[in-house]
């Protein structure tokens, strides 16, 4: 096979080679009278590697080749894991769409997508069928134990590529690898064209950024970045828990899977940890922890580090499904910085990693096409946060609107051109080069005394100790709206504490210039959050909820 191959499979027969006996992934299977996992169902790398050779080869039979789009409907079995693989080595382009979004959205994602072969478990091939799925999809393969409404089951597919022998797809770096959509917490989701560069540079960044050697153990609780796992040498442990609900996790079955298979490393969104640090127990062998999605509040990140060994790094990087990871920072340094995030300086994401540029721009909402035309601000100024690196994508599937106000291109030196993204979040630099988040750039409040950004005003508030999280808002028209603090109590806190809880957080803000000036506090029974992480906040519904049971509150035009 050609050294030339760029491909995130491509070092799966190599460490089959290698290390043929080490287990590349354990998975749940059926639980035990104590209600446990019983991880009876495991793959070792000359397994993963067979089988997903055996797959692409049945594949490829019925038609699933190189640019084939294929629809990717399974759960993190042992199943997902064997077809991604068995794709990448295709040269196919696996699309992912978040199994829990709407079915409006999801249906129009489909429709997006225009997909070649629709592979699922049955209850999505049932779907497929009453609510018009993908009808483009000329190739139908089911996880099932029989091939109803479908062409064949993988179990088949699989059979009729057992002889076939080693499959890697001769792909190159600017091949596309797969189609990611967005969750669209904070819109429509959208289509990310993943290259097979991109995947190979995430990688390279996740392994330098993290310090990470082959050999250990991870517990990916999002089972995408399981993926990831295989190609650097981890045996990934499959969480026994719904991946669309992480914030009703069990710890109980975590920590099971922990202790038993000697887990050293962990990823988990915000709403994960705060599942782990609520529950309180220990961590002793856990040496690495990783949390992405959102900000991760402050006292998680402090309980969280008293539950692990002195000498454990708690990670948070930051960056979104269009470019991974842009920046790092570290629980220590993240703790350091607690008290100026509560005064209400943002939240520090860290240094941004060696191989990106990170600069910040002036915000506009409107499109940016060459670089030539935007305008670069200095440290301190808060502005739209912008990155070209090598896991900077460079569109969306079909979606050139988006595309257009996502991107920007930028001359260099020699006539080359690269890809700028603009992350739709705004922040800025400090003296000492450190990157801030202050919230989305669609959730800035812009009132009539400046703008206000949501990761600039929240944590003012989250300080206080029966808050449980807060969200502003803003009712009226951009330029003269009106900021609304919306606040979820802790639970147990009962409505009688509200009138209290309400004036102390008015003497909170009241103690700062850029939250002196809100005055409308409303409380929220639960606040509607994305279903990825169960940690973006849908601030969007909930300014319309506000409009709507509070209509006194929104400015007269």
């Amino acid at each position: 096979m050609s050294a030339d191959i760029c491909n995130i499979a491509a070092a799966l027969p190599r460490l089959a080679r290698e290390a043929p006996d080490r287990v590349a992934m354990r998975c749940p299977g059926r639980r035990g009278r104590d209600g446990l996992a019983r991880y009876d169902v495991t793959l070792t790398y000359a397994e993963l590697d067979a089988r997903s050779d055996a797959i692409a080869a049945g594949l490829a039979k019925r038609g699933v080749v190189r640019g084939t789009r294929a629809v990717v409907m399974v759960r993190p079995t042992p199943e997902f894991f064997l077809l991604m693989f068995a794709l990448f080595k295709a040269g196919a382009v696996p699309v992912l769409i978040d199994p829990g979004i709407d079915k409006r959205a999801l249906r129009q994602c489909l429709d997006e997508a225009q997909p070649q072969a629709f592979i699922g478990i049955p209850l999505a091939h049932v779907a497929r069928m009453l609510l018009g799925w993908a009808r483009s999809a000329r190739v139908r393969i089911t996880t099932g134990a029989r091939a109803r409404l479908a062409d064949a089951t993988l179990a088949q597919v699989e059979r009729d590529g057992a002889d076939a022998g080693p499959q890697l797809a001769d792909t190159q770096p600017d091949d596309v690898a797969a189609v990611l959509f967005t969750s669209g917490s904070t819109g429509v989701p959208k289509g990310v064209v993943y290259r097979h560069r991109h995947f190979v540079a995430q990688i390279e960044l996740l392994r330098d950024a993290f310090g990470i050697a082959p050999g250990g153990v991870d517990l990916p609780t999002f089972p995408p970045f399981a993926l990831f796992d295989p190609a650097l040498g981890l045996t990934s442990v499959i969480p026994d828990m719904d991946p669309t609900r992480p914030a009703q996790a069990d710890p109980k079955r975590l920590h099971d899977a922990i202790a038993r298979f000697g887990v050293d490393r962990l990823f988990g969104s915000p709403a994960l940890m705060a599942v782990l640090a609520r529950h309180g127990a220990p961590l002793p062998g856990v040496r690495h922890v990783t949390s992405a999605g959102a900000p991760v509040p402050a006292e998680v990140v402090a309980r969280m580090r008293e539950l692990l060994p002195a000498d454990a790094q708690f990670w948070t990087p930051y960056g979104a499904t269009e470019c991974l990871p842009v920046a790092v920072i570290e629980g220590q340094e993240l703790e350091a910085t607690r008290e100026a995030t509560e005064a209400g300086a943002g939240t520090c994401v860290g240094h941004a990693v060696a191989a990106n540029t990170v600069r910040i721009i002036a915000i506009t909402d409107e499109a940016i096409e060459h670089w030539r035309d935007v305008r670069e601000l200095p440290a301190h100024a808060v502005g739209e946060i912008t990155v070209a690196g090598p896991t900077a994508t460079d569109t969306y599937f079909e979606r050139e609107a988006q595309t257009r106000l996502s991107k920007i291109r930028e001359a260099l030196p020699g006539g080359d051109e690269r890809i700028v993204h603009r992350m739709g979040d705004v922040g800025y630099f400090d003296d000492a080069g450190r990157l801030w988040f202050c919230g989305r750039k669609s959730h800035r409040v812009e009132t009539a005394r400046g703008p206000l950004y949501t990761e600039q005003v929240e944590p003012v508030f989250n300080a206080h100790p029966q808050v449980r999280r807060s969200a502003l808002v803003g009712l009226g028209v951009r330029g003269a709206q009106r900021p609304v603090l919306c606040v979820e109590l802790e639970p147990g806190t009962s409505r009688a504490q509200w009138v209290r809880i309400e004036q102390e957080l008015r003497a909170l803000g009241a103690a700062h210039a850029h939250t002196g000036g809100i005055d409308a506090f409303v409380r929220h029974p639960r606040f509607p959050v994305d279903i990825r992480h169960n940690a973006k906040i849908g601030r969007e519904a909930l300014a319309t909820w506000v409009a709507k049971r509070f209509p006194a509150l929104v400015p007269r035009a």
